[in-house]
């Protein structure tokens, strides 16, 4: 069982560590090697996602990442910067499924921003496809026209990427509560008036599971006023982005948010939903809990190891319910600790 390991940038190898650490407790026979991606890609080889790293990642099984990204690169051209690493290794290893879980443990209700009898008892599921639509559309860039500058970038899918994303969400939805709502903007954009009208010919596939059609703008809305509604989500790429993040304000911080990006086999690269949060880099301070459990998730999902994937998320709640709290989820009457400690914590968990 093969894991390339890709610290990253800011906090990433801060919470990437604790990870590992906790895929070590386990016991398991993995076989883990680092690689660069990034901006300490940049900065050591002059490309964010280096050959080296390439290499790596497609003799893996599974990738475990950090995060990428901080303002010291800002400044370089487009296709150096540290996201150029990300984007590329998602369409490198053909990672067109994410899945982004907004699960509310009942220990952090009070840390959600909304009242706690909206959010109590939250479990979303956010299907995101990933290697397309206005990320990789063409063609892109900057031109001058009139007399001015005209940035331009062009959102499109095609039938069968809208379908075996559509499929994703209709399995996954098997196993939860049989429920899929497609987020578009069909009444606007002629690209996602075909998304819905692929979507309801899967849908014919699964007549077991209820779908549902809702338009981004309300489904941001809905997911604030009355979040629970939800079941199983699937959208675009940049719709995705935008919703998974609100939704994991729901949870109570972002650094409770794990993901998972998926290939048809199920080869996947797992990492935290938030990013690399260069304020706080270096200060031990960091949530490593969505890179523990993007561990979880690794377990499940390629490895198809329940069992330890169940330890784990069992071994995090547990920490949740004795009280350990960074900074993000902390409250009066908990026990706040760093990144060191609550990796700590977890694997006394596991025991």
């Amino acid at each position: 069982m093969k894991i390339c390991v890709l610290p990253g940038d800011g906090i990433g190898p801060e919470i990437t560590a604790q990870a590992v650490r906790v895929l070590q407790a386990l016991d398991l026979k993995f076989e883990m090697e680092e690689a660069l991606l990034g901006g300490c890609a940049v900065d050591a080889t002059g490309n964010p996602y280096p050959e080296a790293t390439q290499k790596l990642a497609r003799q893996a099984d599974a990738i475990l990442l950090g995060a990428v990204g901080g303002p010291q690169w800002d400044s370089l051209p487009r296709e150096k910067r540290p996201e150029r690493g990300l984007l590329g290794i998602r369409k490198d290893l053909n990672l067109f499924a994410n899945l982004r879980p907004a699960i509310l443990y009942p220990e952090l209700a009070n840390a959600s921003t909304l009242k706690s009898e909206i959010v109590a008892g939250l479990d979303i599921l956010i299907i995101r496809e990933l290697t397309g639509d206005i990320y990789f559309g063409q063609p892109r860039g900057v031109r001058e026209e009139n007399g001015e500058r005209v940035g331009f970038n062009t959102m499109v899918y095609s039938e069968s990427e809208i379908r075996r994303i559509g499929r994703v969400a209709f399995e996954a939805a098997r196993k939860r509560d049989k429920r899929v709502c497609s987020v578009d903007k069909m009444n606007v954009l002629e690209c996602t008036q075909l998304w819905r009208d692929v979507m309801v010919e899967v849908s014919k596939d699964y007549p077991d599971v209820a779908l549902s059609h809702m338009l981004v703008d309300n489904a941001a809305m809905q997911l604030v006023k009355a979040p629970k509604q939800f079941d199983v989500m699937v959208t675009g790429n940049m719709f995705g982005d935008i919703l998974s993040d609100e939704a994991s304000m729901l949870t109570g911080s972002i650094g409770m948010l794990p993901s998972a990006s998926l290939d048809e086999n199920n080869k996947g690269l797992y990492e935290p939903s938030h990013g690399s949060a260069p304020d706080i880099a270096g200060k031990g301070i960091a949530n490593p809990l969505a890179t523990i459990l993007s561990a979880a998730m690794l377990l499940r999902y390629t490895f198809g190891l329940e069992e330890a994937a169940l330890r784990v998320e069992a071994a995090v709640k547990k920490v949740l319910a004795q009280g350990y709290r960074t900074g993000d989820i902390y409250e009066r009457g908990t026990t706040k600790v760093g990144t060191q400690e609550m990796g700590d914590a977890v694997i006394a968990a596991l025991a």
